[in-house]
């Protein structure tokens, strides 16, 4: 075997672009001092849907996973988008918008259950997720929160809903868990009531939730640690805030000893 020309990397090379004052290492005991206050309420999860039809199979598969996490414990929440504007078409303050935040906020974890339609998620899936902002104020409607995606499809089976879901869940700083549903000709999954039909498809339903809950019970009240970001450290600090100021004009930098 040829010896490699290049030394092998060590951090007894240094770290000269790190800011060891914010700097913090992972470790178990400050994974366990996150949650050091228990949680008296059950978990707490906010459900979307993609369609407004009067016969959605989205709505039915959302209603299955509801009672399936209630059945484990959880507290759930349906939100129904109907008379949810487009986004930009008004402002954040219509009530629809704020029911729809206050959930999200209120939330632990989330399921997501959309049909494919052209290949993706339908719009009415969309504009739920795209009213949600990163921050607002202090407040981070879903940062650190558990999600579960879900799609239902007309035709074969397909992953391109929860794929794009997924996607999404990530750029909005969700803990997205590996386990996910797809129900192809969801017409045949569902009976005339609206309730999905035994079978490999609903067992896997049943898989997704109990991972949702397993990863919220493990994650809860330590989402301020779990998302807890070195580089949005370095951003909060007071110097660092001060400095940039100064240098689009909004402050002098102050004089040593001054």
């Amino acid at each position: 075997m040829s010896k490699s020309p290049f030394p092998a990397p060590s951090v007894r090379d240094g770290l000269p672009n790190l800011s060891a004052a914010h700097f913090a290492a992972p470790s178990v005991e400050a994974v366990e001092a996150s949650r050091a206050v228990p949680i008296p309420h059950p978990p707490r999860f906010l459900i979307l849907y993609g369609s407004l039809r009067d016969r959605s199979f989205s709505r039915f598969l959302a209603y299955e996973a509801a009672r399936l996490l209630e059945a484990m414990g959880g507290e759930v929440r349906i939100y129904d988008a109907d008379g949810l504007p487009l986004p930009d078409d008004t402002t954040a303050d219509h009530p629809k918008v704020q029911e729809l935040r206050t959930l999200s906020v209120w939330s632990e974890g989330q399921v997501w259950v959309s049909p494919e339609r052209h290949g993706a998620l339908t719009g009415v899936m969309k504009s739920q997720i795209d009213w949600l902002p990163l921050s607002e104020g202090s407040l981070r409607p879903t940062q650190g929160r558990t999600l579960a995606v879900m799609q239902v499809s007309g035709g074969s089976q397909s992953f391109n809903a929860v794929n794009a879901l997924r996607v999404l869940g990530r750029w909005m700083r969700m803990i997205t868990i590996p386990n996910q549903s797809s129900v192809p000709m969801a017409y045949k999954e569902f009976d005339e009531a609206g309730r999905m039909k035994p079978g490999p498809l609903y067992d896997r339903v049943v898989d997704v939730c109990e991972e949702l809950m397993k990863f919220t019970l493990l994650t809860r009240g330590r989402a301020d640690y779990l998302v807890d970001r070195y580089s949005e450290r370095k951003e909060r600090d007071p110097d660092r805030l001060a400095g940039v100021a100064a240098d689009i004009g909004f402050a002098r930098p102050s004089r040593p000893g001054a």
